[in-house]
């Protein structure tokens, strides 16, 4: 970092909920309860696939990854939010704020990956059975998941560096309860900040978009193929295996596209960091919960094994 943005500004100050003081108890109930139940349903996920084999197929694999990659980002930002809800002292370091900004890109770019994997995934399976095994390969399926751990991280070092490599001299209150690139970018001073910030909004809706895109290609391509099943039995079938997947990209790309393709007007600070909480909180809540109620062989796996007696 250069050395004139660590002398400028050494801290910076979350302003988070404070605009709402009587709420912030309630706040903290209701996502400290989120919070456990995302914990407590992705680790039942890696649990029960860890300990049943018939789940040891490439779709479930890239289900363990993406459960893996919640639990991660969740634990990036939301520990902290937490305690700055009970605290009054609301100060991250510069470097600490840094590196939360980095995990949580790295984390969000590689949950987007993922999902579109699983897509992929979904895609051979369906529209290419016959082939399925060569290209879903042990060997394939543990290269897809590698790539998109490195894309997230390359382009999270990308967002992070461009943004922390400008300098910030005056004011240090975030209007958000995390370190998130838009209100950074309102901190810092210099005149590149417009041309920052216009490439770090470009990196942004580029990976979302293109991963969107494809994921549209895919299901595509799916329901073409799902239509020429002649038995309404074997169309149902084939689909109920994409449900859950597609339910979790809806919900996903919904609200990441609340954050992100908004217009970004006059709105309240306020209004912004609630919308926040959908992307930050909601959606990594509602990811287990989908896959767990929406997936037969997993939810049929889960009462084995932890409910043997029913």
């Amino acid at each position: 970092m250069p050395r004139a943005n660590l002398s400028a500004v050494s801290e910076f100050i979350f302003i988070g909920f404070s605009p709402f003081p009587h709420l912030q108890l309630m706040f903290f109930l209701l996502f400290l309860l989120m919070y456990l139940f995302t914990l407590l349903g992705n680790l039942l996920i890696l649990t029960t696939i860890w300990g049943e084999r018939s789940l040891h197929t490439p779709m479930y694999l890239f289900l363990c990854a993406l459960s893996i990659s919640e639990i991660l980002y969740t634990f990036t930002i939301v520990p902290r939010m937490l305690a700055d809800l009970l605290s009054a002292h609301r100060s991250i370091a510069f470097v600490a704020c840094a590196s939360q900004m980095y995990f949580s890109f790295t984390l969000g770019f590689t949950h987007s990956f993922l999902l579109t994997v699983m897509g992929y995934d979904r895609y051979v399976a369906i529209c290419h059975p016959l082939r399925y095994n060569v290209l879903m390969s042990p060997r394939g399926c543990a290269c897809l998941v590698t790539w998109s751990w490195a894309g997230g991280s390359v382009l999270g070092l990308v967002v992070t560096m461009a943004i922390f490599h400008l300098p910030f001299c005056g004011p240090n209150e975030i209007h958000h309860f995390a370190c998130h690139a838009l209100p950074l970018l309102k901190l810092a001073c210099g005149g590149n900040v417009s041309t920052v910030a216009l490439g770090v909004g470009l990196v942004c809706i580029t990976a979302l978009l293109g991963c969107c895109l494809l994921i549209l290609l895919s299901y595509a391509s799916i329901i073409a193929t799902i239509l020429r099943i002649p038995s309404a039995e074997g169309r149902h079938k084939a689909f109920s295996t994409c449900a859950s997947h597609l339910t979790v990209v809806v919900v996903h790309y919904g609200f990441a596209s609340v954050i992100y393709l908004k217009s970004k007007g006059p709105q309240s600070l306020e209004g912004d960091t609630l919308m926040a909480v959908t992307y930050t909180v909601l959606t990594p809540f509602l990811s287990p919960i989908i896959f767990s109620l929406r997936n037969k062989e997993l939810k049929s796996a889960m009462k084995r094994t932890f409910f043997p007696k029913l």
